[in-house]
């Protein structure tokens, strides 16, 4: 493994952050052993207490386990302890948009029985920039606007797990609709179904709301 010189700032962290993201990158799996002491001062380039506390903090939050005498190794499922952003970061783009999906059937169902009018206001103010967008050929500010609109309704479901859920999955989004929409062509021909939706939100028709964030999805 190529050596790593890292910043003079928070040293023990930095080093625990890249081993961390060795291991969560699979450069380091499960039951192998982490270098020597001796080795991991030479990669980064610090002393033996650094190495031996950023060590300590894999430790506690249960990446590494130290065998007395024998070594220190990888945890048996490291991946358990991260973060849902963390694992977001590895996920693939098509997958991330999958479970997206899912929730946004939900959440336009809930915003429908619990949203505000400030937030109808937002939804409103989000679906109109989205169409001008569109219909302007503006495909980067569409598809911002577009993650915007579904974001704010998410808002509005009055549920905060599911709206931090589709949040932390949105913001992987915006790249890779930027790679499989070329223009905005696909946009335009959903205006209308997005207009329906809010109507639906707005009049407090969580059935007809539903149903129209499935069609959505199906185009």
């Amino acid at each position: 493994m190529m050596n790593t010189p890292i910043n003079r700032r928070s040293l023990a962290d930095e080093v625990a952050n890249q081993i961390q993201t060795y291991i969560q990158s699979g450069q380091y799996v499960a039951n192998q052993q982490l270098p020597t002491e001796p080795d991991l001062m030479r990669q980064y380039g610090v002393g033996r207490s650094t190495i031996r506390e950023a060590v300590k903090m894999l430790v506690n939050a249960g990446l590494l386990r130290v065998q007395q005498g024998v070594g220190t190794f990888i945890e048996q499922n490291p991946v358990s302890n991260e973060t849902l952003h963390q694992r977001l970061k590895r996920a693939e783009s098509k997958d991330i948009d999958e479970v997206r999906q899912l929730i946004e059937v939900k959440i336009a169902q809930k915003a429908a029985i619990n949203r505000t009018q400030q937030q109808l206001d937002q939804i409103e103010e989000f679906l109109n920039q989205r169409i001008q967008a569109s219909l302007d050929g503006k495909t980067e500010e569409c598809i911002q606007a577009d993650i915007n609109f579904h974001l704010s309704i998410a808002k509005a479901s009055g549920n905060e797990i599911l709206a931090d859920m589709y949040e932390a999955f949105s913001t992987r989004l915006k790249s890779w609709f930027l790679q499989i929409y070329p223009d905005t062509s696909t946009f335009i021909q959903t205006n209308d179904l997005h207009r329906s939706l809010f109507l639906s939100i707005k009049e407090g028709n969580e059935e007809k709301a539903l149903n129209d964030a499935s069609r959505i999805l199906r185009h």
